[in-house]
């Protein structure tokens, strides 16, 4: 049976370790001139409703260091849900390709096509959630921390949107804390919100400074993802004091790390200090991008691989 990687919270905390473990591996294979082409003669789709620097270049870059082939297929180039329905768009490239990729708006179009579709689909972003994006993060903070991440202290500052709800599911998951700061209104979806609380994973507040006290990680996102840009204005208004700039950061663990998905409004979220300053690791998550979703790839169509991949020793 086909396994789509929609979300995180289907994975197992096994599955979890075991897709970070790979990562670590083939990051470090990588760099010695190791070759792995597990994925020789396969083929990913990239269907793309919403553009993106990072999804593209390491999605296509890692189809090719595993040995297979990818096809970018723009917005214009299918029309899904629009010029072809999202049931036949899944079933024709099912025919063609190994594994497909989407990043779109609606999450129950990733759903769809993953219901729809004989082979693996990949969530590459929905309005709901970014579960690449976290997991390549969680790499991060491996580097970072340790294996164990159940000491780490995360704090998000910024809107509870798709980015926030996949930071929730891998609390979760992980065992870490996180604190979520957001101006009223703005907080998460209810069901994410009622998992917080329920599952006693973090807390949600409106007060920025409460969540970075004593945080080992800070991390923020654009205050307008794209789709909302007619509310981009508000937005400013509503999230001033939001800022993550060197005096919110005094609040912190010394030594705490600044996280960003990137692309980043400078001036906005996040000031220029902070983001080229010495706590920043948004390159490194922008390059764990790569190999986390490498570690993907490879166990939705050969997951063999992953039960022979072992989490190193601390």
């Amino acid at each position: 049976m086909k396994r789509d990687f929609l979300d995180l919270s289907s994975l197992s905390s096994a599955e979890l370790n075991g897709l970070l473990a790979l990562g670590a591996r083939l990051k470090a294979e990588l760099k010695i001139g190791l070759e792995h082409p597990y994925l020789r003669g396969r083929t990913l789709a990239m269907v793309f409703q919403k553009p993106s620097l990072r999804t593209r270049v390491t999605f296509e870059t890692g189809m090719a260091q595993l040995g297979g082939h990818a096809i970018y297929l723009a917005p214009n180039d299918i029309g899904i849900g629009e010029r072809e329905s999202v049931k036949d768009v899944a079933r024709n490239i099912s025919r063609a390709v190994d594994l497909i990729m989407i990043r779109t708006f609606s999450h129950e179009t990733a759903v769809e096509l993953a219901r729809e579709a004989s082979v693996p689909v990949i969530n590459g972003l929905t309005d709901l959630l970014h579960p690449c994006q976290v997991l390549a993060d969680l790499m991060t903070l491996q580097e970072r921390f340790g294996r164990d991440l159940r000491k780490v202290r995360v704090a998000f500052v910024g809107d509870g949107f798709n980015l926030a709800q996949s930071w929730i599911e891998a609390a979760s998951l992980a065992g870490f804390e996180l604190r979520l700061a957001s101006p009223k209104g703005y907080e998460p979806e209810k069901d994410f919100l009622k998992r917080l609380r329920n599952e006693e994973i973090g807390t949600i507040t409106d007060d920025p400074v409460e969540a970075v006290k004593d945080a080992d990680v800070v991390y923020t996102d654009t205050w307008t993802s794209m789709g909302r840009e007619k509310e981009a204005v508000q937005r400013r208004r509503d999230f001033k004091g939001f800022q993550v700039n060197d005096a919110l950061l005094k609040n912190a663990r010394k030594g705490a790390i600044v996280m960003h998905c990137l692309p980043a409004h400078r001036g906005e979220e996040i000031t220029d200090e902070v983001l080229d300053g010495p706590r920043s690791v948004v390159l490194d998550q922008a390059e764990n991008r790569l190999h986390a979703q490498k570690a993907v790839m490879v166990w939705l169509i050969r997951p063999e691989i992953l039960q022979t991949t072992s989490p190193s020793p601390e």
